[in-house]
């Protein structure tokens, strides 16, 4: 069965980062994943709480730029480059900082008219991106249009088509199975296709995002097929609770998996 990340930016919502951190090994998890940690905890505490409490700090995200103008992200928004650049440059700085090894480039939303434009943009950026962080894995998450309308990429077949035009080895897919289930269905078979190319996967119940143990997937199916074809990375638990986080882990035993 696979081995399982928490995602501190959904898990433990009622709690301060560090707080969060020590949930997370309290619960029984070995590793865990960020979203924007960068004013809740510096890079030298996050990595020093790791290491105290026996955890494998995996990635975060690159800050989305300005929320107050709609931005998440902003890899494929043209004009936007030198926001981009500055937001890789914080993110490497913070995961060499930590210890994390990995970073998911945010794309952004593009609106219909710009996407050749935010293709050429992206296409620079993480070529630049890349250079940077050549010690690291850039992670490319399509993320579907009904959570995030425009969103540069919300097909697993988007990202996979950059990172083989790119072809640097340190680009890689994530795939996350409820993006995947909400945006295109055919969860096994797209799994299966990008598989070579996967750097990370998450998991959380379709439609509602909650506890992987409820809605449209079968993800004791998933976490077979994920074994049978040889995945070794981590999966990462990136899931609204819907209540009590450490309450709400009682999905582990109905999926009868371990932490």
């Amino acid at each position: 069965m696979p081995k399982f990340s928490a995602n501190l930016g959904f898990l433990w919502p009622d709690r301060p980062l560090p707080e969060r951190v020590e949930a997370a090994a309290r619960a029984g998890f070995r590793a865990i994943e960020l979203h924007w940690p960068y004013e809740d905890m510096t890079a030298a505490d996050m990595k020093a709480a790791c290491g105290r409490l026996g955890l494998t700090l995996l990635g975060l995200n690159t800050a989305v730029g300005d929320a107050t103008r709609g931005d998440f992200g902003l890899g494929a928004v043209p004009g936007r480059e030198a926001e981009f650049r500055a937001a890789v440059e914080q993110a490497v700085a913070y995961c060499r900082g930590s210890g994390a090894t990995a970073i998911h480039c945010m794309a952004g939303a593009v609106p219909e008219a710009e996407r050749a434009r935010g293709r050429e943009t992206l296409l620079r950026n993480l070529e630049v991106a890349a250079g940077l962080a050549g010690d690291l894995t850039l992670l490319l998450e399509p993320i579907n249009r009904r959570d995030k309308p425009g969103y540069f990429y919300s097909r697993a077949g988007e990202a996979a088509e950059i990172i083989a035009e790119l072809g640097l080895p340190n680009v890689k897919l994530m795939f996350d199975v409820y993006h995947v289930g909400v945006g295109e269905g055919d969860v096994l078979t797209r799994l299966e296709r990008h598989l070579p190319i996967v750097g990370h996967v998450q998991i959380a119940a379709v439609p509602s995002r909650a506890e992987p143990d409820e809605g449209e997937i079968a993800y004791g199916a998933v976490f077979e097929a994920l074994d049978r074809l040889g995945y070794a990375g981590w999966v990462g638990c990136e899931y609204r609770p819907r209540g009590d986080t450490d309450a709400g882990l009682a999905w582990t035993e109905r999926l009868g998996v371990a932490l």
